[in-house]
């Protein structure tokens, strides 16, 4: 077994290998650059080198860096993770003139299947059913609109090299196509170093359905199972489960047995994943084979209990696959939810700063493969911490927040309560989201698409409308919370003597437009609170100035994140995100006389939606504009966001120009 194993990597996914090799007795090594000096990965390891600036391509993918790092620790093997090097041929090539393993593929499949064209090519001519599509290099982006036109939109336009959403753009129009073509390959070249272009045909109402492949240098391979990967935002992956809830045996078996041929067929060794667009009724066509572990891959292993790290650096290793086919056996479901530093409320744009604070829900131990748990399991892959910052410079994930239970419903319901607990302050989050697609009708049922955000969401995320009941419930907590705070107020000391202050049981709760009269009665063991004669019985143990809340109403479970406004709470559960005021019906009276303060007019003005760097300016000053119409382009998070009139009008100011970095708000432009 190795020495020392480097991490060619950061965030959670060095976090997540240190952990395996710990297990294993490995020695790990972390490489950072200046904006993860103090990241996660770094302490986690037993050593750390410096390898540069923060933006990747002047640290992390530079190979000769990294190469160096590997000179200075004496690691003899090297863990790439994913992104970055883990699809690099050089890389793998240059390890290995250095007599270093490489904890994945041989040079040759990744040359052949990590290649999204090539990958292609050898597909079509192993009989694997592909989606139609050119395969050769587009040069320009008016071949790429001549190309699309002979495909017959919609077409996607992907990087070759691409992976995790980067350079990757759908088009159903010409000019589309023209403006894709050019992000495509300007987000490629800056996440990979690569910045070729192919097209294909974009499969309407598909599901996206990968089968986790294993393989050794000894010519073994199996398969263990499939992950479901249909969620997905900007063709990036946000919620993950397995098994699919599509798929029956016979087809997970030809998907599995085809993705091993696949594997096979290019000597791969090492875990790997075979991906593919399923249609509704079951025809899969392969897309493309991610010669690294996935980001999703927690999951397989809460179902199989394998270790696939740990698999990944036996082989590496040289040893022999020690499961066979027959040994893989699913139990249960996981899911897996990503974590975003993204504002679903504006946009999912991206948000940075300091992680003011961050609790995760409490994990609970995974279980030895074949036994099946007493409860659910929960786990928290990460590389963040309370106090942490979360940099521009890299993927804005900053968790994957994994249940299992022995049936769907109990994983999600175990998600929902884990999503609800999951406490992040600081900076813009899809904490809310996640919640809404666990309740989602769509996804309970698990009858979604690729287009499920698209097609539940066209207008963007603007929270979750509770219903009557859920809001009683949140109304009836409130209440009781805050006469426990208004308690702890009246038992202040410094009083005057005989003049103790009495806590009355009449109230008033207002949230989300609904105003209910409330009676509150405590006891040692909870409180009821009545609505109209109709009582809510409300137990759990709150104290003021908590920021979590665990509580049962009518014997349901309820979490609650807990925030203060002036006269109330400001409360979020299972999406939602509520301003609760309770109040004396004498103080109610005369909140209704109060008039409504009104947000100031920027109607004339663009603002720089996120943190990020202004990559070029579209219009100059005096030209008129149309609605639609580009403006400018902005990146921020290694992603190409372009930003456009929303209506007509003259610009009559400019105050960014390109190369500028920006503040989320910044005026970028005016107009007349």
């Amino acid at each position: 077994m190795f020495n020392k194993i480097l991490i060619a990597n950061r965030g959670e996914i060095a976090c997540r290998v240190i952990k395996t090799a710990r297990k294993m007795g490995i020695p790990t090594v972390a490489i950072y650059s200046d904006a993860d000096a103090k990241a996660l990965h770094v302490q986690m390891a037993d050593e750390a080198i410096h390898i540069g600036p923060p933006p990747a391509n002047q640290s992390y993918i530079v190979i000769d860096k990294v190469m160096d790092a590997i000179k200075q620790s004496g690691a003899k093997a090297v863990h790439p993770g994913y992104g970055f090097l883990s699809e690099n041929a050089k890389f793998a090539e240059a390890l290995d003139a250095a007599g270093v393993a490489f904890v994945g593929p041989p040079k040759g499949a990744i040359e052949s299947m990590g290649d999204k064209i090539t990958s292609k090519k050898i597909a079509q001519e192993a009989n694997v059913s592909t989606v139609p599509g050119y395969m050769g290099l587009i040069e320009d982006a008016d071949e790429a609109v001549k190309i699309s036109n002979e495909i017959g939109y919609p077409v996607m336009l992907k990087a070759s090299a691409g992976g995790g959403g980067k350079g990757m753009r759908i088009a159903w129009n010409d000019e589309e196509a023209r403006e894709g073509f050019q992000s495509s390959k300007n987000e490629a070249a800056s996440s990979f170093g690569d910045d070729r272009i192919f097209i294909e045909k974009f499969v309407t109402q598909p599901r996206h359905i990968e089968i986790q492949v294993l393989c050794d240098t000894h010519g073994n391979g199996i398969y263990l199972g499939e992950r479901e990967c249909s969620i997905q935002r900007r063709n990036q992956k946000v919620v993950e489960e397995a098994p699919s809830p599509f798929l029956d045996e016979a087809t997970r078996k030809a998907m599995g047995e085809q993705a091993v041929s696949l594997a096979k067929a290019v000597g791969y060794a090492s875990a790997g994943t075979v991906e593919f667009i399923v249609d509704g009724d079951k025809n899969f066509y392969f897309l493309e084979m991610n010669t690294r572990l996935q980001v999703e891959h927690p999951v397989t292993e809460l179902i199989t209990g394998v270790d696939l790290v740990e698999q990944m650096i036996r082989v590496a290793a040289g040893e022999e696959l020690s499961i066979t086919q027959d040994d893989v056996k699913l139990n249960g479901w996981a899911i897996e939810n990503r974590l975003y530093a993204e504002d679903p409320y504006r946009g999912f744009l991206p948000s940075i700063g300091r992680l003011t604070r961050y609790r995760p829900p409490a994990e609970t131990a995974s279980y030895t493969p074949g036994v099946t748990p007493d409860s659910i399991v929960v786990r928290n892959d990460t590389g963040v911490y309370e106090g942490g910052e979360i940099s521009m410079y890299y993927d804005p994930m900053i968790a994957k927040l994994c249940t299992w239970g022995p049936d769907r419903a109990t994983a999600i319901e175990a998600m929902r309560v884990a999503l609800d607990s999951f406490e992040v302050e600081g900076i813009g989050h899809n904490l809310p989201f996640l919640s809404a697609v666990m309740d989602h009708p769509k996804f309970i049922s698990g009858d979604m698409t690729t287009a499920f955000i698209a097609e539940e969401y066209p207008e963007g995320f603007e929270g979750v409308d509770l219903g009557e009941d859920d809001l009683r419930r949140v109304a009836a907590a409130c209440a009781a919370m805050h006469r426990v705070a208004e308690i702890r107020r009246a038992r202040v000391s410094g009083r005057m003597d005989n003049h103790e202050r009495k806590v009355g049981k009449d109230w008033n709760v207002t949230l989300h437009g609904q105003s209910y009269d409330v009676v509150v009665n405590a006891d040692q063991e909870g409180a009821t609170v009545s609505f109209n004669g109709t009582a809510v019985r409300v137990a759990g143990d709150w104290t003021p100035g908590d920021q979590l809340a665990e509580m049962t109403v009518d014997g349901a479970p309820l979490v609650l994140k807990v925030g203060k406004v002036s006269g109330g709470f400001r409360i979020r559960t299972r999406g939602a995100d509520l301003k609760v005021h309770v109040r004396s019906p004498r103080q109610a009276e005369l909140a209704r006389l109060m008039p409504e303060k009104l947000p100031p007019d920027t109607s004339k003005m663009l603002l720089c939606p996120m943190p990020g760097l202004i990559v070029k300016v579209d219009v100059a000053e005096g030209d008129e504009v149309q609605e639609g119409q580009a403006l400018c382009t902005i990146e921020a998070m290694k992603m190409e966001n372009i930003l456009r009139a929303e209506k007509k009008g003259i610009v009559s100011k400019i105050n960014a120009g390109a190369g500028d970095s920006l503040a989320v708000d910044d005026v970028i432009m005016e107009f007349e």
